[in-house]
């Protein structure tokens, strides 16, 4: 019998995946109760700020003679490729659910993910110990729509260990052990990866036959790539060296390369000179939002690619192309799973890198069918060719679940059908309920997530997939700035829409862009064709103007943060344009 256990910890966001990993730690002594911070797993500054988990996270504890690997995933839907990565190396899932909140939108989407995996998964209540926990109502919704048994069903508290113990143990009886052959040759499937300054391109592997040992020589199937294994360990959660890993086993790979696009996640690692065949590794994931990424300094794009491959490495979601606009030079067109996602990357680049970046105003992927019957895909609103040449467009729309109250029906049903849905059906889990609704991806990637927390107060979630492209009449609208086009502010809107997202637009445009040293003229347009404009008349702050004595180190500390505000601004013909103005149009 094997003493291994691989599994994940899935939950919809703040259900307290993270803190129970914490208890595990704590039980298994893995990491000494003194040192152990909330959240411990999750290692990125960003994750700390934000209380959110954005990358999954590896750890192996040691407890009663047997050998639990553990994965932490995100719970927010831009990092379900996440999940999904993690899912293939492990055989079971423990499926979190917050008493007080019950079944939401991704868990749902969690639990179907691990079934179409074939994993065991096993439910678990968590916030037992708070006043207003629900035990028995999300038991029932376990019960009657996932379909697990009444006593299968483990209850604990997360923060303060209650039945925490009992889940651990539930882990050996339910979860199967790994299967594999010592006897095969090496074989393992990459998870993840990171770029380390020494180490080179240290990737996450499941061993799924044979081993692998320490100045062994590798093999990646599906780059090519070929080098040794400079050292290889496990996760304690930091890096642990040891000299060998088995069948089973989950940790880590140092490769001492230096072309990070020698090992791609999802790619079979073997030993060289064997023959093996893949494993099956990962769908191809495809963004769902794209924006150009430009560098406040035009000299920085070197940098810029340089960073994105190391972070891509990282991040198997982030796709790039070169891109280069009129308005803001030389830069990239990147997809993202969302626009936390976009978000994510953003700061990662912003703080890792040193860079200064200005990110354009997002926007899907369109296909146009030009009138010569050619296909093409547009993600850049300034590449829409003219009407003339244009037969066709065509939009992504995504297949959604809302989980709420029953209380907030009517204000959730209003907000999905004006952002032009159509709604499929409805089922009812106790006081929640489920709305399955169909409707463009451009919509939800404006303020749909802002307005339905607002519309529900709070209790509302939303999941979704992409589901095909239909038509739409949709048009392109030019922005202009002081006479000068700004491509990076080009969108594309349906066409019944057009007036009073041009109008809009302006509008925001002239909150955002601050006052200058001349008149600033704002103006929408289509097809050469002004729609809406709006003016900014010519001022220049004073920012030492409320200093009425002498004391010019003050005037100085004054004038060097105007400076540094700046800095995120970028010329355009004369005029400076903030950051803010780029992703302005997403609140229209």
């Amino acid at each position: 019998m094997s003493k291994i256990r691989n599994f994940a910890i899935l939950a919809h966001i703040d259900h307290g995946k993270s803190t129970l990993a914490d208890r595990f730690l704590e039980i298994t002594n893995t990491v000494p109760k003194e040192k152990l911070s909330p959240q411990y797993l999750d290692r990125l500054e960003l994750e700390r700020e934000r209380g959110i988990t954005i990358k999954l996270a590896p750890v192996t504890m040691k407890h009663q003679g047997f050998v639990f690997n553990l994965i932490d995933t995100p719970g927010h839907v831009d990092f379900s490729y996440e999940v999904f990565r993690s899912l293939a190396a492990v055989e079971g899932v423990i499926l979190l659910v917050d008493a007080t909140k019950g079944i939401e939108a991704q868990t749902l989407s969690n639990y179907f993910l691990a079934t179409e995996a074939r994993l065991r998964v096993i439910a678990a209540i968590n916030k037992i110990d708070l006043a207003n926990a629900q035990i028995e109502e999300v038991k029932n919704q376990l019960v009657d729509n996932l379909g697990f048994g009444e006593n299968d069903i483990f209850k604990v508290s997360a923060k303060t260990g209650q039945g925490v113990r009992e889940l651990l143990t539930g882990l050996l009886e339910k979860i199967p052990e790994p299967v594999g052959a010592w006897e095969k040759p090496f074989k393992a499937l990459v998870f993840d990866s990171f770029y380390d300054q020494f180490r080179g391109v240290v990737a996450y592997i499941r061993v799924f036959d044979g081993s692998v040992r320490k100045l062994e020589k590798i093999k990646f199937l599906g780059t090519g790539g070929k080098c040794f294994a400079d050292s290889v360990g496990y996760f304690s959660p930091e890096l642990e060296e040891k000299e060998a890993l088995s069948f089973g086993e989950i940790g880590w790979i140092a490769t001492g390369l230096k072309e990070v696009q020698k090992v791609q996640v999802g790619d079979t690692v073997t030993a060289s000179g064997k023959e093996a065949s893949p494993l099956p590794g990962y769908k191809e994931i495809k963004p769902m939002v794209y924006a150009g990424i430009f560098p406040v300094n035009r000299d920085d794009f070197p940098r810029l690619k340089n960073a994105l491959e190391k972070v891509r490495l990282n991040d198997a979601a982030l796709t790039y192309e070169p891109e280069n606009s009129p308005a803001l030079g030389f830069g990239v067109r990147a997809g993202f799973l969302g626009m936390l996602h976009m978000e994510v990357i953003q700061e990662r680049l912003e703080r890792e890198f040193g860079l200064e970046l200005i990110i354009s105003s997002p926007t899907v992927r369109y296909k146009v069918i030009k009138t010569n019957g050619e296909e093409i895909s547009v993600s850049n609103p300034s590449t829409l060719p003219s009407d003339q040449s244009v037969k066709n467009i065509l939009e992504p729309w995504v297949e959604g679940i809302v989980v709420s109250t029953n209380t907030y029906i009517g204000p959730i049903t209003q907000l999905v059908v004006s952002k032009r849905a159509n709604i499929i059906n409805r089922e009812y889990l106790g006081d929640k309920v489920k709305v399955f609704c169909q409707l463009p991806l451009a919509e939800v990637i404006g303020d749909f997530y802002d307005k339905l927390k607002s519309v529900s107060s709070g209790f509302a979630s939303f999941d979704y997939e992409p589901a095909d492209y239909r038509p739409v009449e949709a048009v392109k609208i030019e922005t202009l700035v002081a006479k000068e086009p700004v491509d990076a502010l080009s969108q594309i809107v349906p066409k019944e829409k057009a007036y009073y997202v041009g109008k809009a637009l302006v509008q925001k445009l002239k909150e955002a862009i601050p006052r200058q040293q001349f008149e600033i003229s704002l103006q929408a347009a289509i097809g050469g064709k002004i729609i809406a404009a709006e003016r900014i008349p010519a001022f220049r702050k004073d920012v030492t103007a409320k200093l009425y004595g002498g004391d010019r180190t003050r005037k100085d500390k004054l004038l060097k943060k105007q400076e540094k505000g700046k800095s995120r601004m970028k010329m355009v013909g004369r005029v400076q344009i903030p950051q803010e103005a780029f992703l302005a149009v997403l609140r229209l």
